[in-house]
């Protein structure tokens, strides 16, 4: 298939077609099966392939929509790894992907968009720390522990099962937990989870569960 794909690129040079294909697939993963059938691949190996058709090539920009799809946690670690060497390289990488963890760890800048429109871009770092720090709280009472968080000046309180999660205010976090415990909450955890680019993809978006309206 890559070399089919090559020699349909009439500035490819013919001479190094098996050459570059070969070291496609090597800096992908998949030399040792580059006599399979692609139809016989699995999803993680099509994602692999179409990667290495990319880089038949050297490359200005490379355009990547979810690239780690359907790969293990360590083919993901190598796919991310292998775009960080590209943009070393001087590769300008675009990537999509709604794993905001992924991008955090990859990407040098970001764009957030919701519904067709570009809500904000700049530097991944200046993104995340656009967003405040978040207080979480593990319970099994998630509707009663984010009452109390209101009531103790918590901003943006949502729940996603047992844990609850708000914008503290300026009172000590000692007092809140206390509050907590004295309104009959049975708290499993309390810590301050430092604002991340999901933080504030979800302050961006609008997106998120308010349990104690």
């Amino acid at each position: 298939n890559l070399l089919r794909l090559d020699a349909a690129d009439p500035t490819a040079d013919p001479r190094t077609r098996g050459a570059r294909a070969a070291a496609a697939l090597e800096r992908v993963g998949l030399a040792a099966a580059a006599g399979k059938r692609a139809k016989a691949y699995s999803l993680g190996m099509k994602q692999r392939l179409g990667l290495a058709a990319a880089l038949l090539r050297p490359r200005r920009l490379l355009v990547l929509d979810e690239p780690t799809n359907g790969l293990d946690p360590q083919g993901m670690r190598e796919i991310r790894a292998l775009v960080r060497e590209l943009a070393a390289d001087g590769t300008t990488v675009f990537l999509s992907s709604h794993l905001l963890d992924e991008i955090e760890q990859v990407c040098t800048h970001v764009a957030v968009m919701a519904r067709g429109q570009l809500l904000a871009q700049g530097a991944t770092a200046d993104l995340a720390a656009g967003a405040r720090d978040r207080l979480v709280v593990t319970t099994p009472d998630p509707v009663d522990a984010a009452r109390v968080l209101k009531e103790q000046g918590a901003a943006e309180v949502t729940a996603d099962g047992e844990q609850v999660t708000g914008e503290p205010s300026d009172r000590d976090l000692a007092e809140v937990n206390a509050a907590l415990v004295a309104a009959g909450v049975r708290v499993r955890g309390f810590t301050l989870r430092r604002a991340s680019l999901e933080d504030s993809f979800v302050a961006l978006t609008g997106e998120g569960f308010d349990v104690a309206r």
